[in-house]
C-alpha cells in the first residue's frame, strides 16, 4: 500500500505531476503571455459594443431614428412584474449610443481600461434585462469585462505607458 508521504516524496507521483504542471505552465506563458491575453480580451469585448454603437448614430451627436424607436417601441426591461418600457427612451438611446462608442475606444487603446470595462459590464447587465434570452453571450461579455477589471489593461496599453512614465506601480 502506498502512503501519502511516499506519493509526495521527491520521486513520488504527486511530485512528478507537480513538475508536469510547472512545465505546462511555463509553455502556456510562453505561447500566450498575460499581456497578449489582456489585449485580446480588450478587443474581443470592444467589438460587439462598437458594432452596435455605430448603428445608433446618423451623424456626429445625432441619433438615428431607429435607435430612438428601438428604446421607445421595442426594448423593454424584463423585471419582476414586467416587462416595463424604458424610462426616457431618447435619453437611454443617447447614453447607450455614447457608451457603445466611448467604452470600446477606451478599451482598444487601453486607456482608463478598468473604468471602460466596468461601464461595459453595467451595459451588459442592462442588455441582459432587455434581452433575457441572450444570456449565453451576455455571460461571456460579463466574464470578459470582469477579467479586464481584475487583470487591468496589460503592458500593451496607454494605461501602462502612463503609469511607467509617471513612475507609478504597474499592474
Amino acid at each position: 500500500m502506498t502512503s501519502v508521504s511516499q506519493l509526495a516524496s521527491e520521486g513520488g507521483i504527486l511530485s512528478s505531476f507537480a513538475r508536469f504542471l510547472d512545465r505546462a505552465d511555463r509553455i502556456d506563458s510562453a505561447v500566450a503571455p498575460k499581456s497578449f491575453i489582456q489585449l485580446v480580451l480588450r478587443f474581443a469585448l470592444a467589438v460587439p459594443f462598437w458594432k452596435s454603437g455605430i448603428l445608433k448614430w446618423a451623424g456626429f451627436l445625432s441619433l438615428s431614428d431607429t435607435a430612438v424607436s428601438l428604446f421607445t417601441d421595442e426594448f423593454m426591461l424584463h423585471l419582476p412584474g414586467g416587462p416595463y418600457p424604458f424610462p426616457a427612451p431618447a435619453v437611454m438611446a443617447f447614453l447607450s449610443g455614447c457608451g457603445e462608442i466611448i467604452f470600446p475606444v477606451l478599451l482598444v487603446f487601453g486607456l482608463a481600461t478598468r473604468f471602460a470595462a466596468l461601464g461595459l459590464l453595467f451595459m451588459t447587465l442592462i442588455v441582459e434585462l432587455t434581452v433575457p434570452d441572450g444570456w449565453p453571450i451576455h455571460m461571456t461579455w460579463g466574464a470578459m469585462a470582469l477579467a479586464i477589471i481584475a487583470g487591468g489593461a496589460g503592458r500593451f496599453s496607454l494605461d501602462h505607458l502612463i503609469r511607467r512614465n509617471l513612475s507609478l506601480p504597474t499592474q
